[in-house]
């Protein structure tokens, strides 16, 4: 605990004991880490969160190193959650993290009980996947109060300066956003509860032909790193001033 104390001393001087202890306290689930969620997991531990469930099913691929916190060359191959939870335990080693390497879908969701959690983050990059997660999340939010983020697309973005926060509903120029709200609009189903969404209104081109293989467009570590940073802090700012 000396070193815990130790790690947080700056966190402290900024932020008081009573909110310290209150983000010691709050429980917050990722979905996706990501070159979003892995950024965004490392600034919640680093910012005194001590409780954390992170969800991925993939593995560390080559084409992850250039924005992908946990990806390096030494790391390729290796599961995602477990590397993760590796160095954040490096971080704070006091830390609770649970790494579970599975997928949020219509057919796991009830497993994560996320009636437990005080904050879910939605890093997800699968649209059908994504929207069944704002919908149960917020209707949690509707009965219970636990808080939703939410990333948009973080690809095709070069210019930091145009990264926003906004109400979902309130988001522009976003390809993924306009797309969820499509098929709610299609399937006349609608998120119970206003939501923050972190999201930028820049959308270029890739200058090349995506790799078949890979089929993922360009994207680079500063602006997937702010997305995440930003995620993290919506939820630290909600628990300072709690």
């Amino acid at each position: 605990m000396a070193i815990e104390q130790a790690i947080f001393r700056r966190s402290e001087l900024l932020l008081g004991d009573d909110a310290m202890n209150r983000i010691a306290e709050k429980r917050v689930i990722i979905f996706g880490v990501g070159g979003v969620g892995s950024w965004c997991a490392e600034s919640l531990v680093r910012s005194g969160i001590r409780k954390l469930t992170i969800v991925d099913s993939d593995r560390v691929c080559i084409t992850n190193i250039n924005r992908q916190l946990m990806a390096t060359t030494k790391t390729v191959g290796q599961v995602k959650v477990d590397v993760l939870k590796e160095r954040l335990l490096t971080i704070n080693p006091s830390a609770e993290i649970t790494a579970l390497q599975q997928i949020f879908t219509a057919e796991t969701a009830e497993s994560f009980q996320l009636d437990t959690y005080d904050y879910i983050i939605d890093a997800i990059d699968s649209l059908k996947d994504k929207a069944l997660l704002i919908l149960m999340a917020t209707s949690l939010s509707s009965l219970r109060g636990a808080r939703f983020f939410s990333s948009m697309g973080a690809a095709l973005k070069l210019d930091p300066t145009r990264i926003r926060i906004a109400e979902f509903w309130k988001v522009t120029g976003d390809p993924l956003a306009r797309a969820l709200r499509n098929r709610f609009k299609r399937d006349k189903v609608f998120p119970k509860h206003k939501f923050q969404c972190v999201y930028s209104d820049e959308l270029l081109e890739n200058k090349k032909p995506i790799d078949p293989d890979d089929k993922g467009n360009g994207t680079i570590a500063h602006i997937t790193a702010i997305f995440g940073f930003m995620l993290a802090g919506l939820v630290i700012q909600d628990a300072v001033n709690a």
